[in-house]
């Protein structure tokens, strides 16, 4: 099957990392294996950028952007609009190429890949609505308005947990504005980068649009590092974890660039006993194993109130033991593989942890074996009893373990949902409307996302998607987060027959 996938998406045994959108160059560097979690086996391999290979491709987009910035905004609109069309009808193919390699559900895979149709359609819609300001000047016979203009490079660095869905929300956004994007995808899933370079070609072509607007580089860490450390790259924006956005915010500040960061997160859902416990439970379970728990908004913690603590948690128990593990392609299945055995090693070092500092266990993990779990990549999803405090609960772990604890007041709930370093989601299940208020207010949820009566995962595209303290305060996809990926200007004109001074001043010749 996953041959007949490959063959559709124009993929082959071996392939080019580096692309410039309508071409494809000779890379120069080392290969990467491109394997899957799912049963181990090697899909293809990638030729990956070399030093030489990325300083051409940002020569090229260099170029690039000095003509597609002329281009009016609705015509490169246009184009974004035929690569929402090309993707629409690779939906299929590339939803289970992205399950396949990642090993997100099936369900998942296509879900990503509509995420992209969705954002080419919300940035159809930007292209003729890149607006700026007016305003009345203090002078006689003087006018005064912003605008907006493009940056020139955005660069792009990926996630594996989102292997295209990512890209899109910041490249489409970026090139109805006149940018020109330049993508490093994580090495962990490179062929589903290649896939959207090969489906989005033609339109390239299609239409014209210049050689590097739209620009691929595959390779590992030192690819990030260069795009991070590159004047000629104005912007970058990192999607991973805490210490590789620090890593990339410092290098980019140092040279006074400008990062968009979208960090991690260690989400919570407060269980208020004002709560609908069956509707809660869709939420939590979703939001908790869902990906396997590798999503950045990946429900982490459940802050149950007292009074319903004991009923809760017994649904949860019931509920994850009717979970069923395995081939993510099936769509039987509810829960896939982690990435790879690192992460396998990270989960099981976290479980040590929590029974470490006292920490027990409503349902036990452990790593799953036998002839349906050959990649040694599958884990058990898990429940445990911490106190918000313990070390373990204070870091995401990219893993499905679920963290419970008890609260006695709604106050004391918020407090305890804010006091980890990260800010990205949260949510509380309540149908009592002054709790609801009181999470959404300035004394309540500190993230960048805060939701009532649905899980901390599923973002929609019409929403800025980021948040605070160590999620990096990034924000991607809708309202107005198209403006980080330009430069305002504001602008006076004087069409009076003399030049008056600011604030009164005069200065007679």
């Amino acid at each position: 099957m996953i041959n007949d996938i490959l063959q559709q998406l124009n993929i082959k045994p071996e392939n080019s990392g580096v692309s410039t959108g309508r071409v494809w160059l000779e890379a120069t560097g080392d290969y990467l294996q491109a394997d899957s979690p799912v049963d181990g086996q090697v899909i293809s391999k990638v030729k990956t950028a070399s030093r030489k290979d990325y300083d051409a491709v940002i020569e090229k987009a260099t170029a690039a952007f000095k003509e597609w910035r002329l281009w009016p905004a609705p015509r490169r609109g246009e184009v974004v609009r035929q690569a929402g069309e090309a993707l629409r009808k690779n939906k299929e193919a590339l939803g289970r190429l992205v399950s396949y390699e990642m090993g997100k559900s099936l369900q998942e895979g296509y879900g990503e890949v509509q995420e992209m149709i969705d954002i080419c359609d919300f940035a159809v819609g930007l292209s003729r609505q890149l607006y700026g300001l007016t305003m009345h000047s203090e002078r006689p016979g003087h006018r005064m308005y912003e605008q907006w203009h493009p940056l020139g490079i955005t660069g792009i660095i990926s996630a594996f947990n989102f292997p295209v869905a990512v890209w899109s929300w910041n490249s489409m956004l970026a090139m109805v504005c006149g940018n020109v994007c330049v993508w490093k995808p994580s090495e962990k899933t490179p062929l589903s980068a290649i896939a959207c370079q090969l489906i989005i070609q033609d339109v390239l072509r299609d239409n014209n649009v210049p050689e590097g607007v739209c620009n691929l580089v595959t390779g590992g860490r030192e690819l990030g590092e260069w795009m991070a450390a590159d004047t000629r790259v104005p912007l970058v924006s990192a999607t991973g974890s805490t210490r590789m956005g620090k890593a990339v915010g410092a290098a980019v500040g140092t040279r006074l660039g400008r990062s968009l960061l979208e960090l991690g997160g260690n989400n919570a859902i407060i269980i208020s006993e004002n709560a609908d416990l069956d509707m809660s439970l869709i939420g939590c379970v979703f939001g908790a194993v869902g990906t396997a728990g590798q999503r950045c908004t990946s429900t982490r913690r459940l802050i149950i109130h007292e009074s319903v603590y004991e009923a809760f948690t017994q649904k949860l128990v019931k509920a994850y033991q009717q979970l069923r593990i395995g081939n993510p392609l099936d769509e039987n299945n509810h829960v896939g593989p982690l990435i790879d055995k690192a992460a396998v090693q990270m989960y099981q070092q976290a479980i040590t942890e929590v029974k470490a500092e006292g920490g027990s266990f409503l349902v036990e993990g452990g790593v799953l074996e036998g002839s349906n779990y050959t990649s040694g990549c599958y884990v058990k999803p898990c429940i445990a009893a911490v106190e918000n405090n313990f070390k373990i609960v204070q870091h995401e772990t990219f893993a499905p373990i679920l963290y419970v604890m008890k609260y006695k007041t709604l106050e004391e709930a918020i407090a305890m949902q804010n006091n980890v370093p990260q800010g990205l989601s949260s949510a509380i299940m309540t149908l009592n409307l002054r709790e609801a208020e009181l999470f959404l207010s300035q004394s309540g949820s500190d993230c960048g996302i805060a939701n009532v009566n649905i899980g901390t995962s599923g973002a929609e595209i019409g929403g800025a998607f980021g948040g605070e303290k160590e999620t990096g305060g990034g924000r991607e996809s809708g309202s107005d987060a198209w403006r980080a990926y330009m430069r305002r200007q504001t602008n006076t004109i004087n069409y009076s027959t003399h030049l008056p001074l600011a604030q009164g001043i005069k200065f007679d010749l």
